[in-house]
């Protein structure tokens, strides 16, 4: 691994350092005045094919790398200026060409110039000619994104841009399964590909640019090349392979300016997961961001304990998926767009846990460690749908509509062996088919250029059935749960959460100026909950044996409001922009259960703010600070009894008072584009005053846990660097990211610290040469440290890795990765594995068959690992795999 590791990093130096020279120079206008972000190509006179470029900093200073030994062309690009190409000899000196640009007399010439630019800024925009970036071996968009200067995409898919993660994607401005971008990068064709387009301090009212804080918005438009619209493209793919493997994917996709249409389809059991449960939870179905102005109500999940695959890695995952989405323009004033998504799972995971739990005694070594050994099958349908609405009659108005729902069914079944000073067989039921829709309705008006109205109001219906059962050798909870003696205790739970939420929000801007504006703010949230449960047994004869004791069954309704109004007043004076503001509000909360009802009022006042530095146009501070008062929703205050798992029970607690979360955060980006330097950091501290905690009761593994308020603070501390810089064709990247925390809880009637550090390193080097194999060589190093009440346990993972992009013969590309991981602790390696995939492409040029053969996990590896910390316990596991798969296919592009 070493060997392979240092040969191709010798090879790709070979390839960017050897007998290359240094082109630079200065661009100026007619007066003498630099020109910042003017594009200077380098072309090679030969064959006309462009060979490097630069881009012009404040200075006016640009700079390329190019191979020794030749003839250029140089051509300055710069929108309205122009100046004459300039022919050089490259021989083994670094050379100095300075360009001097006057008005354009022929605007045609402007239009064929400015398509030449690799990058074009425009204000807050970042357009890419992905033509300038790639080699031609990209087969999706994540390919092409991944070599574009300031832009990243992460393993699950998501785009990162300065850091923040992309929320929103369109093509050709039309909406691509609005709230997802992980559909676009694993999908969309490279070859359709012509622009990119970045769009910062993004928000998709015009209305509402400069008004609202969007530095966090970032959103992306792909622009198609003329061959792709209006007309169908994509592909259709169709193979298999040993031990009954299949993979069937059609992607088609059709844009007009009339309408778009885009169907995914993905069916295969190899372990490529299109869309797993985290994608359908996370999912948001828009850009939309709701504030409250200082209030944290958030209406929890209630999706039990369900396993999750780790990496799109099991034993076994059977997937299938349909996608669709379609956007038209009715007419001058109406858009309507929405999409419908439907994805099965099969899954079987087998997987081996030590978890050491924390008790009250004085001496860590004696606290109760468990080990299970666990083989879980579940399936999951997931659906999602929606329809969108704009109504834009002039640049005045506009209305917008949406409606969003979630639908799914899910079951989970476990068998498990837990072994502590005992053995005991566990089985597990549960089951879950949630449902919820969620309305938005808003419009914006422009009264004058002095005033200006925002109404925003949001519906959320959704209602949670989750069932549950365990079934255990052993007794659990004797002192809580009544149970019948008998040879195996069959405990059952039904559950049903159902919810009405509804947020308002005007919002009113008076301008004073074009550096200074007044926002203020009236706004609502009006909810209603309802929670039901109850706990019975199956007795061995069959019968139910229901418990009607008071402790053992909810019947709740909580009624939370908040009617609140603001003030902020933004305001730019030289490089900085100040935000802050205030919120008052007024909180009604009515709970009832137990035959009594408890009413509260209370008055809060909570202020917030924003400040923005821009000390260059693309380099900026932001920092933020803002109380918010936490309330917790009705599953923390039913007080009867609730099964989480099969060694968990918690009761709610009806006097909870809200906490308060303190938080600050600053973030720092700079992008060069004169050396394509990108940096960015971040820092969040975070304080959360009176919070809500667990004061849990331990009886072996079994716990039973009961919500409080504390007296003592939670502490969050996260920092996050990255430095990217491009070196002619070969980018590097350093990654450092560390999170602390330090949480008090209660356990056995006894005070309890809990603290969390992670630190996680890495660093990469990719190649994009226009020939010869491309590497992306990369080392990452992570350290786990848990204390959990004097318990301490560390975890060590070292992963190197590798990743190969050839094409050669003409015809052939090889596509390959390899990663080598060592986990470990503090006093013995856990385990080391490799994971390997190979991918063989072979396509005659302009022939629209492509022939793949992919070989999944090449050295066959079983099992892989993770660790996890909670307030309670350490947990490390380690989890098998699918078997080496090997699959032959076959692509026709359309």
């Amino acid at each position: 691994m070493k060997k392979l590791l240092f040969s191709a990093l010798v090879l790709c130096t070979t390839y960017a350092f050897s007998q290359d020279i240094t082109i630079s120079g200065f661009v100026k206008d007619s007066l003498g005045k630099p020109l910042e972000v003017a594009n200077v190509i380098a072309y090679k006179k030969a064959n006309n094919a462009m060979t490097g470029y630069g881009i012009t900093n404040d200075k006016g200073r640009y700079k390329i790398v190019v191979p020794a030994n030749d003839t250029y062309v140089l051509k300055v690009s710069f929108i309205g200026l122009s100046a004459k190409p300039k022919q050089i000899e490259a021989k083994e000196a670094d050379i100095q060409v300075d360009f001097v640009m006057t008005e354009k007399s022929n605007e045609l010439d402007e239009v064929e110039v400015v398509y030449e630019m690799p990058v074009v800024v425009k204000g807050d925009t970042l357009v890419y000619n992905t033509d300038s970036f790639t080699n031609g071996t990209e087969r999706k968009l994540e390919d092409v994104l991944k070599k574009l200067p300031g832009v990243e995409v992460n393993d699950d898919g998501e785009i990162e841009v300065e850091g923040k993660t992309v929320n929103k994607l369109m093509v050709e401005g039309k909406d691509f399964f609005d709230g997802d971008t992980k559909l676009a990068t694993k999908n969309i064709p490279a070859d359709a590909l012509d622009k990119v387009e970045v769009l910062r301090n993004y928000d998709e009212v015009g209305q509402m640019r400069n008004l609202r804080n969007n530095q966090d918005n970032v959103a992306i438009n792909i622009k198609l090349k003329e061959g792709k619209k209006n007309f169908w493209f994509g592909d259709v793919t169709a193979g298999g392979g040993f031990a009954d493997r299949y993979i069937v994917k059609p992607k088609l996709f059709y844009y007009s300016p009339e309408y778009s249409i885009n169907v995914i389809t993905d069916l295969n059991n190899i372990g490529e997961v299109p869309f797993t449960r985290r994608d359908y939870f996370n999912f948001t179905g828009g850009f939309r961001n709701f504030g409250r102005g200082g209030t944290s109500f958030n209406v929890a999940n209630n999706d039990l304990a369900f396993a999750t695959i780790q990496n799109n890695r099991a034993n076994e995952i059977d997937t299938k998926f349909v996608a669709a989405n379609f956007s038209v323009t009715a007419s001058k004033t109406l858009d309507i767009s929405g999409f419908g998504i439907f994805n099965y799972n099969k899954n079987d995971l087998i997987t081996n846990s030590t978890r050491t739990y924390i008790d009250d005694n004085d001496d860590p070594s004696d606290n109760v460690v468990e080990r299970t050994f666990d083989n879980t099958n579940q399936s999951a349908k997931l659906g999602l749908m929606k329809l969108s609405a704009t109504y834009k009659p002039n640049a005045n108005f506009r209305l917008d509509y949406d409606a969003f729902g979630k639908l799914s069914s899910q079951e989970e079944d476990a068998n498990f062996l837990s072994v502590r000073d005992i053995s005991e067989n566990i089985t597990e039921r549960l089951e879950n088919t949630p449902f919820s829709i969620q309305q938005n309705a808003n419009a914006y008006y422009t009264l004058n250029d002095k005033n200006v109205f925002a109404l925003e109001a949001v519906h959320l219906l959704q209602d949670d059935d989750p069932f549950y059962r365990a079934i255990r050798d052993e007794q659990p909870f004797q002192s809580a749960l009544p149970l019948v003696d008998q040879n195996r205790f069959n405990i059952n739970q039904n559950k049903q959460v159902k919810t009405s939420k509804f947020d308002s929000k005007l919002d009113y801007y008076y301008i004073l100026n074009k550096k200074s504006n007044l926002n203020f703010t009236f706004g609502s949230t009006l909810s209603t909950q309802n929670f039901d449960s109850s706990i019975f047994q199956i007795l061995d004869n069959g019968n139910e044996n229901s418990f009607t004791e008071s402790d053992l069954t909810n019947d709740v309704r909580f009624n939370f409001n908040d009617f609140y109004s603001g003030v902020h007043y933004k305001f730019i004076t030289g490089i900085f922009t100040f935000n802050p503001g205030v919120s008052l509000h007024n909180y009604s909360l009515k709970d009832t259960q137990l035959g009594t009802t408890i009413d509260t009022n209370k008055w809060l006042l909570l202020p917030d703010a924003n400040v923005r530095i821009q000390l260059k146009k693309s380099e900026s501070i932001n920092l933020n600070y803002a109380i918010t008062a936490q309330f917790t929703d009705i599953n923390r205050l039913a007080q009867g009894f609730v099964f989480n798992n099969y060694n968990s029970l918690s009761q709610g607690n009806r006097n909870l008072e809200n906490a308060f979360f303190d938080s600050y955060s600053m973030n720092y980006f700079s992008f060069n584009m004169f050396n394509f330097t990108n940096i960015f950091a971040r820092v969040n501290y975070s304080v959360r005053r009176d919070p809500i905690k667990t004061t849990s009761q331990f009886q072996g593994i079994d716990r039973i846990s009961l919500p409080v308020n504390s007296n003592f603070a939670d502490e969050v501390f996260s920092a996050l660097g990255n430095f990217t810089r491009t070196f002619g064709k070969i980018k590097g990247t350093a990654r450092a990211n560390f999170n602390w925390s330090n949480f008090n809880n209660i356990v056995n009637n006894r005070p309890s610290k809990s603290i969390s550090t992670t630190q996680v390193y890495s660093a990469e080097v990719n190649t994009n040469f226009k020939k010869g194999p491309n590497f992306d060589l990369g080392y990452s190093f992570t350290k786990n440290d848990y204390d959990n009440n004097g318990t301490e346990t560390t975890f060590f993972t070292s992963r190197p890795f590798i990743r190969l992009d050839w094409a050669f013969a003409k015809n052939f590309l090889l596509k390959s990765d390899y990663s080598y991981y060592n986990y470990r602790d503090r006093s013995t390696t856990l385990n080391e594995y490799g994971f390997m995939n190979a991918e063989l492409f072979y396509q005659k040029k302009d022939s629209k068959w492509e022939y793949k053969l992919a070989v999944t996990n090449l050295l066959d590896t079983e099992a892989i690992n993770r660790d996890s910390f909670s307030e309670l316990f350490n947990n490390t596991s380690s989890y098998f795999v699918q078997p080496r798969y090997v699959v032959a296919s076959l692509t026709y592009n359309l």
